[in-house]
Order: structure tokens, then sequence, then C-alpha cells
């Protein structure tokens, strides 16, 4: 009688280890459990947030430039002179181009304003 049984034993402790392995959690596609994006999650390429529309600030003083965007926004002065100067008080310079230009739309940060002292002209 014990040789009849010892298959069905072998089938129940295989079976119960099996079970035990097995996960009760909904099974992931392979692109989830990677991070990469599904069709449903994926942005669309054309899609570009638009944000504001940048104001025309050219020739005017920087730090009345600044004043005038958002507070939460990413903005970088650059000295256009080609020395590289660090710009530490934007009121003492004036805006000779931006990125993006005076009227398009603000999609990319961060906001780039091209400047030179206020004394200087713009190259």
């Amino acid at each position: 009688m014990i040789d009849f049984l010892r298959p069905a034993l072998a089938v129940a402790v295989l079976a119960s280890a099996t079970a035990c392995g097995a996960s009760s959690a909904p099974k992931t596609p392979a692109a989830a459990a990677t991070g990469a994006a599904t069709a449903e999650t994926r942005p669309s390429a054309d899609a570009t947030p638009v944000t504001a529309t940048m104001p025309d600030v050219i020739g005017g003083n920087a730090g009345r430039a600044q004043e005038q965007m958002d507070p939460g926004l990413e903005m970088v002065f650059e000295d256009t002179s080609g020395r590289s100067r660090p710009v530490d008080d934007p009121a003492e310079w004036k805006v000779c181009d931006s990125r993006p230009g005076p009227n398009e739309q603000i999609t990319a940060y961060p906001v780039v304003f091209e400047v030179v002292k206020a004394a200087e002209s713009c190259a």
C-alpha cells in the first residue's frame, strides 16, 4: 500500500513546491517591468508643452525682464560679449537677445537671455 501512495505523495509535494514559488501578484508586461514606456503611457513625439509666450524684452533691462517672467521659470543670463562674465545682478545688464525669441512659445527650458553690461552695445 505504501508503494501505491509514493507516486501520489511525490506529485503532491511537487505541486505544493510549485505553488509556493508562484506569485499572487498580477503578471506585468516586460516593458513595464524594465521601465520602458508602453503605448498607453508614451507621450506623443509631437506633444510640446506650452507654458507661456516669451515677452519682447530685447533692448530692455535684464532685471526688469526677469521680473516679467514667472518666478518658477528656469532662466539663464549669458554674457554675449564673448568675455563669459558672470551675471550676478541682472539689473546691471541689458538684453540683446533671448531664446525663445520675442512672442514665441516657451517650450524648452531654461529660457536664455543673452545680455551685455547696460553701458555696452549689443554686437
